[in-house]
């Protein structure tokens, strides 16, 4: 069954589950897990994964981690879908194709880096390097007292990124082939959209840079801010009349 939600007559995009129940449990996953670990819950598991990681981290499985971990890296990531968004509406004659990457970016930076902040819990590594705490005070959250550069591991901004921005790169890539006579097929996209953030979300964590739990975090609030980008209808978004002439349609069903 197809989603036919509208918002103010405009009708928002399916997206699969249908329907709000599932970002309510994204929201609730999130809400649970921050809730558990401020109460000290959970902490064995990261403790366990964490420990696992280090005996089980040799020189040639450590640098294949750090280059794979590049996919999730922020700042390039937005400047490829940036720059996909540019191409299309530049081929298209339309600014619509610029709009997902402007939201995307928008909700990335209103929710990951406050979220970091706000939570100021240590990476797993922060008891081997500066600022070398004690083994058992990197794990809890709320650590104020410590400077920002020092406690911004939840959630994984690594994570979230990589699905938000694969998500909107598979968005525009499949318009753009288009634009150029070919078609994006559907497992590609599949590909596109589930592969960087689960290698991301593995490595960052073997490599001690998050807890398992941050990882976790920042996969809840990634698909949370995927399926709300989803929704949006790019073509039907109002836009101001001076730009009549670059409104064309972009999306497709992917």
């Amino acid at each position: 069954m197809r989603e036919t939600t509208t918002v103010r007559g405009v009708r928002l995009r399916p997206v699969r589950p249908a329907g709000w129940w599932y970002d309510a449990l994204l929201l609730a996953g999130l809400v649970g897990l921050t809730v558990a670990l401020a109460t000290g819950n959970l902490f064995g598991i990261d403790r366990a994964v964490a420990d696992w990681a280090q005996a089980h981290r040799p020189t040639p499985a450590y640098w294949t981690a750090v280059v794979l971990n590049y996919l999730g890296q922020g700042t390039p990531l937005t400047l490829l879908a940036a720059g996909l968004g540019v191409l299309l509406a530049v081929r298209l004659r339309s600014v619509r194709p610029l709009l997902p990457p402007v939201l995307a970016f928008a909700l990335t930076y209103l929710t990951i880096g406050p979220l970091k902040v706000w939570t100021a819990r240590p990476a797993p590594s922060a008891s081997v390097k500066e600022p070398f705490l004690p083994a058992e005070r990197t794990l809890p959250l709320f650590q104020d007292d410590l400077p920002v550069r020092f406690a911004q591991s939840y959630p994984s901004g690594h994570v979230a990124n990589a699905i938000v921005w694969y998500g909107v790169i598979a968005l525009l890539l499949a318009p753009l082939l288009r634009t150029a006579g070919r078609r994006m097929p559907p497992r590609l996209v599949l590909v596109v959209r589930v592969v960087p953030p689960l290698v991301v979300l593995t490595t960052t964590t073997y490599l001690g840079w998050h807890w398992l739990t941050d990882s976790v975090a920042g996969l809840l609030l990634g698909l949370l801010l995927d399926r709300l980008l989803h929704r949006i209808p790019w073509d039907d978004v109002p836009l101001p009349g001076r730009l009549r002439d670059w409104d064309r349609p972009f999306t497709s069903t992917l």
